[in-house]
């Protein structure tokens, strides 16, 4: 049978053509309007970036100098290695592992954990593979720009601090920042300077708390690239503008006489915190054992660096730790100085009838807590002088928990000091919650504990720099200020399209004041007085013309007959000088050496000898005739 192709049948074809094209044109139009009007300003600017690249221009970060000008931590110029994720697209990160590694001897894991960095978090444009490239590892990466276009060679300032880790814990380090920090509101909603992934911020110390001054605006090229990203001309340049430069309150000399005498101690490990009592500038401020922030701004992205920073974590006398704000120690007898301010002001005690008897120890119940002598009926004054435990144990009983927790919380001895440094933790004081938190088997307080909490053991475990100032705040009459470290933040000029940046002094708070009365006030400052210069505990830094108030303090860390090799007792010593109008406040922890007088004192001294002679150098201490003789 012949088949027939009828005029309907081709109508009919026409008409099922014609609709198939009308749809076409239909979607193809609908497609050209979303591409050209809806999104067109979308594809342009893709279609710019892939002939129009901003090379970022990094900003030096500010400089820190002591409150004598001395630098401190400086930025020198480096070259970074960078892996921009604009030219990877599509690319397989780990073909790039095998190349990286033998052409510039990056360690395969480093580069694997760098590239999953890098997928996980789609905010990263681009990742630091290597910092401080040489002249070959450079080479290496101009001389394959067609094959790995993705690698970029950019100058980088990098951080550089003092040698020996010289005020390590003070200065702090830098490093990337994270995408958890990122999320964080003191980043996530600065907008005045943004924070970008990648960007090197302050992650300890000054270089955190004063970050916002220390960064600078970074700038940016803006160059004409070909297909293959190589430039062809530069279009515009922004030129980065500089951080402030900080001026801090240290003293450079002060801290390296502190560092010196922790580093000589027996034990090498603990705090010395010198202060102005009159304005909380803290002028020296020593943590040992230290550690070199360099590992972390210049080696952390080397397999060498990693291992010192593992080993650091890993060593059990915690070099990373700022003892003078995050160690927590028994105060010793350091304690009875605000217990003996405290007990006049409550009336526990009175100037008039200030004697208590010693008896060489208390007993309470049938726990006998003995004193190391034995004082017969001291005054206070006295009491403090030979640091009489058993004065204090009655004392305390006088006063009971209430009147030593109105102490703790008149003296903010149970708060931060709010010292401009991050993770400052805050000291542990006598309370019943204390006790019920730490001894649940027996939770109850009892007059035994009282003893306790009145001489510095048990039930109070405090920051060296809490306690100084305590100290320091008694010995200026009642006036507590909050210890900082910035002194000024340098002016930076205008630079490219930035408004210029003012200088910043440091606003200090009014201190807190707790009135005293000045015969009390005196009282205590006569017992300061003798325990350096009337025979007491500390009189063996006694200074001739620059008088040293202070009391010595040794803290049992185990019970008696365990106190020897590395549980030998804490040595304490704070002090101010001159005795009855301080100039300068400090204080020294010695961990597990033995007596305060021994070995804290002296630690002071030395603080105190740098202060003299460069304040008063008629008072410090005269040369040996050796010393003469090599300087004559």
């Amino acid at each position: 049978m012949k088949f027939e192709d009828g005029p309907q049948n081709l109508r009919m074809r026409m008409s099922v053509i014609n609709f198939l094209a009308l749809v076409i044109l239909v979607v193809l139009g609908v497609r050209l309007y979303y591409l050209q009007v809806v999104n067109g300003d979308y594809y342009a600017e893709r279609a710019e970036n892939q002939r129009i690249r901003l090379l970022r221009i990094p900003a030096p970060r500010g400089a820190i100098f002591d409150r004598n000008g001395k630098l401190l931590v400086d930025s020198r110029s480096t070259y970074n290695i960078i892996l921009s994720r604009e030219d990877m697209k599509g690319k397989d990160y780990n073909t790039l592992v095998e190349p990286l590694s033998e052409g510039l001897g990056l360690d395969p894991e480093i580069l694997r954990e760098r590239f999953d960095e890098m997928r996980r978090q789609p905010a990263f444009e681009e990742i630091a593979l290597m910092e401080g490239a040489t002249s070959a590892d450079i080479a290496w990466v101009e001389a394959r720009t067609l094959e790995l276009p993705m690698l970029i060679v950019r100058e980088q300032p990098q951080r550089r601090y003092p040698d020996n880790g010289t005020l390590a814990h003070v200065l702090g380090y830098v490093g990337e920042i994270s995408p958890e920090q990122l999320k964080q509101p003191k980043f996530k909603d600065y907008t005045q300077n943004p924070y970008h992934p990648g960007d090197v911020i302050g992650q300890e110390g000054l270089e955190s708390s004063y970050d916002r001054y220390l960064r600078g605006r970074d700038g940016y090229r803006k160059v004409e690239v070909d297909s293959r990203g190589r430039i062809q001309r530069e279009l515009e340049t922004v030129t980065p503008q500089p951080g402030q430069d900080i001026v801090t309150t240290i003293d450079l000399e002060m801290q390296l006489a502190a560092e010196e005498q922790l580093r000589n101690s027996p034990s090498k490990r603990g705090v010395v915190v010198a202060m102005n009592p009159n304005n909380g500038e803290i002028m020296a401020m020593a943590s040992y054992p230290t550690y070199d922030p360099n590992i972390f701004a210049q080696r952390i992205g080397t397999k060498e660096g990693r291992a010192e920073i593992s080993k650091l974590l890993r060593d059990p006398k915690s070099p990373l730790t700022n003892r003078a704000i995050r160690g927590r120690y028994p105060p010793g007898s350091t304690w009875k100085i605000p217990m003996a301010m405290a007990g006049l002001e409550a009336g526990a005690i009175t100037i008039k009838r200030s004697n208590m008897t010693c008896g060489g120890g208390i007993t309470i119940g049938n726990k006998f807590t003995r004193c190391m002598g034995s004082h017969g009926a001291p005054p206070l004054r006295y009491a403090i002088q030979v640091s009489c435990d058993g004065y204090f144990y009655r004392l305390g009983l006088k006063m009971g928990l209430e009147g030593i927790q109105k102490m703790v919380d008149d003296y903010d001895l149970n708060k931060r000091t709010g010292i401009d440094l991050p993770r400052e933790l805050v000291s542990w004081t006598p309370s019943r919650e204390f006790k019920r938190r730490f001894n649940p088997r027996d939770p109850e307080w009892r007059d035994i504990d009282t003893v306790y909490a009145s001489f510095g053991q048990v039930h109070e475990f405090v920051t060296p720099l809490a306690m100084l100032r305590t100290v320091a705040g008694i010995g200026v009459a009642g006036k507590f200020y909050i210890p900082h470290l910035l002194k000024e933040a340098k002016a930076v000029s205008a630079a490219g399209p930035f408004p210029a940046r003012p200088s910043v002094g440091f606003e200090r708070p009014e201190p807190k004041v707790v009135p005293l009365s000045a015969e009390n006030h005196h009282l205590v400052m006569e017992g300061m007085f003798d325990v350096v210069n009337n025979g007491g505990t500390g009189g063996r830094i006694k200074l001739e013309g620059f008088d040293i108030a202070g009391k010595t303090g040794t803290a049992q860390v185990v019970s008696l007959g365990k106190d020897t090799g590395e549980n030998k007792d804490h040595a304490w010593f704070v002090s101010f000088a001159p005795a009855y109008k301080p100039e300068i406040a400090a204080i020294a922890l010695i961990e597990n050496v033995g007596f305060g007088g021994t070995y804290a004192a002296p630690a002071v001294r030395a603080v105190y000898d740098i202060y003299v002679g460069k304040e008063h150098p008629g008072l410090g201490p005269k040369p040996t005739p050796e010393q003469v003789a090599q300087n004559p």
